[in-house]
This record gives C-alpha cells, sequence and structure tokens, in this order.
C-alpha cells in the first residue's frame, strides 16, 4: 500500500445471486494484484462452535445479527493504517468458522467490501467511500443461489428453496432492498453491464494515479 494514499473502500452489495461476485472479479482483473484487496462480509458469519450442529441450522444466516460487523469494521479500520488482517474462514458445511485457519490479508490501495447486508449496517456503511448496488431480477437471482449453493455448499435444491422462501427473500425485502437508496452507483445486470463496470475500474485506477 502506497502510504501517501488514502485507501479507497469500494462496497459492492445486492441481492444473493445477484452477481456481486462478477463484479467483484471484473474489477480485480483489471487492477494491479499489488493494489487491491477483497474483503467478503460471508467471510464474517458469527462463530458458532459454542452450538450443537442442529442449533447452528436453526440460525437465519439471512439476518443483520448472523455477522460479526463489529470485526469486520475493526479489520477495514486496520487496513486503512496499514496493518495486516487475519480474515476468519467460514465453514458452510459445519456452520460455523473455523478457528484453526484465517487468511492474511495485506493493507491495499483498494479495498473492495462484497455482502449482502453490508449497506444496513450504518456504522460500515459509513465506511464505504464508494457504494456499489447490483441489481438483478429475482428469477434470475434464485436459479443462481440453487447452482451455487448445491456446486458449493453441499445443498439439495429442496433446502435452497425452503431457505429461499422462508429467509432468503423476506430478509432481502427488509434489509437489501431498501437500502439501495443509500448506493451511489446501480448496476442493473450485474456483472453483463460492462459500462458501468468500465466506469467504476476507470475511478479506481483515478485513484491509484
Amino acid at each position: 500500500m502506497t502510504k501517501d494514499k488514502k485507501t479507497l473502500i469500494i462496497g459492492i452489495t445486492g441481492g444473493t445471486g445477484s452477481g456481486k461476485s462478477t463484479v467483484c472479479k471484473s474489477i480485480k482483473e483489471n487492477i494491479p494484484e499489488e493494489n487491491i484487496a477483497i474483503i467478503e462480509q460471508d467471510a464474517y458469519y458469527k462463530d458458532q462452535s459454542h452450538l450443537s450442529f442442529e442449533d447452528r441450522l436453526k440460525t437465519n444466516y439471512d439476518h443483520p445479527l448472523a455477522f460479526d460487523n463489529k470485526l469486520l469494521i475493526k479489520h477495514l479500520d486496520m487496513l486503512c493504517n496499514g496493518e495486516s488482517i487475519e480474515k476468519p474462514i467460514y465453514d458452510y458445511e459445519l456452520h460455523t468458522r473455523d478457528l484453526e485457519n484465517t487468511v492474511t490479508t495485506e493493507a491495499k490501495d483498494i479495498v473492495i467490501v462484497e455482502g449482502i447486508m453490508i449497506l444496513e449496517d450504518e456504522e460500515l456503511r459509513n465506511k464505504l467511500d464508494i457504494k456499489i448496488y447490483v441489481d438483478t431480477e429475482d428469477d434470475l437471482r434464485i436459479l443462481r443461489r440453487i447452482q451455487r449453493d448445491i456446486k458449493e455448499r453441499g445443498r439439495t435444491v429442496d433446502s435452497v428453496i425452503e431457505q429461499y422462501l422462508t429467509t432468503v427473500k423476506p430478509a432481502h425485502d427488509q434489509f437489501i432492498e431498501p437500502y439501495k437508496k443509500y448506493a451511489d452507483i446501480i448496476i442493473p445486470e450485474g456483472g453483463q453491464n460492462e459500462v458501468a463496470i468500465d466506469m467504476v475500474i476507470a475511478r479506481i485506477k483515478t485513484q491509484l494515479h
């Protein structure tokens, strides 16, 4: 990280399956690796190792209280101060944090924070210099969610659909969609919107130079 530059923190949010990760990937591919770090809010689900596996299954992971935003905010402050952090690793099959392993993340000029509820928390929201909301149709988002959870998280189709109807969609309507009013940039069609992504990349390159 270049010491004479202020760290630029970019928040990228949107509903589940909206294409946030694709937007992050597109940005990262166009910025030198030594200048950018990505922090996923999903890594900051609260540790639940004190609970039984059955109780962990009952947790509503689509509610703001599921996230350890205090630790996330602390880590962002550390990165802005030029300090490295030990980013948590969350085990989606065991539904708790991996207490034995972390990911060392160095301070960079650009830090992207990606997550579904980063605008809901006022303190976290105020840490973001640029707030981006990725806006994608509901039917496309649920299809992407099904594919991801089956492939990456060992879920069944029925369990993904049940979770979507009981917690994911209600949480989207209450904690995600209303907060897009705080976004500086709204990107329709997610990662397919090359024009909007190019504009963000241009802004980041301006910051670097």
